[in-house]
């Protein structure tokens, strides 16, 4: 069997041993160790690889920026960063029809841009505003996909782990990233608004109103909200403006707050123990799932697979338009059966040098976030699309009472906007890059 058609073999294999649930990271271990060990016919190599891949990996500064986002996401949940968003956007929107639903899109998109992970966004916003949403008539299902839907804006609107593992990967810019998603990421939330906006007219009875409050208490819930506009200027305003790198920008981040959460009452010994488990929780099933990624990425790599791929769709003369929408087809199909972060690790080492080789008439920085910002928001509608959407079921295992059918019918609304997103973002590039130096 030729090298080439040993790292072919590979794919099904791991497909069947992620369907048989296998860890993805062991699902990807197994598979780059095993490929190693054949295509280098002993174990004398493989052993070697074993301990310079780990290292390596492991080594890279880049990596600490994602323990120190993890980390603040943490802090912001205890600080009530979450409530004091709800509150000031259902101050102003919560009288409209539908408002309140466009409050919590509204918290999690300013929650998403000092979390950075779309399930805690998710899972926090949850918190606070599905008792809210409950109590002014909205139904289960309307409630729990608003805030399914809302949750994916924690990896969008910056900073966002997945853009950092991304970076990583393709050794673009962290800071350009972050600035190229603000714009998607904002649509994203105005794109929910105006869905949530149509659902409530086509289905009037799946939302109640409440009364509109005075100007004075507008003001006060939009002052507090003060720590949550600081933290954002200071770390992605920092980052980008070049006061710090991505990693201390992160750093600074999760003392800021830290702090906000101590002041605020809300964080004593036992809960900064308890952050600092969470963090490290997580850090490890990231860090594993990639230290998997790199093994298996390194036998693809030895068997030339992604080269003779990205050789052969150039050959054939395919449209760069057409490669691409097979692609985005590609990630949401899988998306609704892989978490993301797995999704950008196995698929980006392939499909990357194959966009590459494609002319969309951008500079090879522009073409690399461009392609990274549509991948992002794919592999986002996987996590709201039934029936495995990640989010969907944070949701619902909060809110018991809702059959999980009627989140599905709901959601489908906002499947539909984010697919239009994409499709503007496609067809105009600009959008996502007219930000960005030239």
């Amino acid at each position: 069997m030729s090298m080439l058609e040993l790292g072919y073999l590979s794919f099904p294999i791991l497909l069947v041993l992620i369907f048989l649930r296998a860890p993805i990271g062991l699902a990807m271990m197994i598979c780059g160790i095993g490929g190693l060990y054949l295509a280098m016919g002993g174990p004398t190599m493989v052993l070697a690889k074993l301990k310079t891949e780990t290292y390596t990996t492991f080594s890279s500064y880049s990596l600490s920026i994602i323990p120190m986002f993890l980390l603040m996401g943490q802090f912001a949940t205890l600080s009530g960063m979450s409530a004091a968003l709800f509150k000031a956007a259902e101050s102003w929107l919560g009288h409209r029809r539908g408002g309140v639903a466009m409050a919590a899109v509204g918290a999690c998109a300013g929650f998403g841009a000092i979390c950075g992970s779309s399930l805690a966004t998710a899972a926090t916003m949850s918190r606070v505003a599905l008792p809210e949403l409950r109590r002014y008539g909205y139904s289960g299902g309307f409630s729990t996909a608003t805030l399914a839907a809302g949750g994916t804006l924690g990896i969008l609107i910056p900073p966002s782990v997945i853009l950092v593992i991304y970076a990583i990967l393709t050794e673009q810019n962290i800071a350009k990233l972050f600035l190229a998603a603000f714009v998607p990421g904002i649509l994203a939330a105005v794109g929910y608004m105006i869905t949530i906006s149509i659902y409530v007219r086509l289905f009037p009875d799946a939302a109640g109103t409440r009364e509109p409050q005075p100007y004075s208490e507008r003001i006060r819930a939009l002052l507090d909200v003060w720590p949550v506009l600081l933290v954002f200027l200071v770390v992605v305003g920092g980052i980008y403006l070049g006061w710090f790198t991505p990693t201390e920008g992160a750093a600074v981040g999760a003392a800021g707050t830290g702090l906000i959460a101590f002041v605020s009452g809300n964080l004593n010994w036992k809960v900064f123990v308890e952050s600092i488990m969470a963090t490290a929780m997580s850090t490890a099933m990231i860090f594993f799932i990639v230290l998997g990624a790199g093994f298996y990425n390194s036998f693809l790599a030895l068997t030339q697979v992604p080269q003779e791929l990205s050789s052969f769709v150039v050959s054939q003369g395919f449209s760069p338009w057409v490669v691409l929408v097979l692609i985005l087809l590609f990630y949401l199909v899988f998306g609704c059966l892989m978490d993301s972060l797995s999704m950008i690790l196995l698929t980006i080492p392939i499909f990357f040098p194959v966009v590459s080789s494609l002319d969309f008439g951008l500079s090879p920085e522009h073409l690399a976030i461009w392609f990274g910002i549509l991948v992002l928001i794919v592999v986002e509608v996987g996590l709201i699309t039934p029936p495995v959407g990640m989010n969907l079921f944070i949701i619902n295992s909060m809110d018991r009472e809702t059959p999980m059918v009627e989140t599905y019918k709901s959601v489908l609304f906002f499947v539909g906007s984010d697919i239009v997103r994409v499709i503007l973002l496609v067809m105009f590039p600009a959008i996502t890059l007219f930000l960005l130096p030239a």
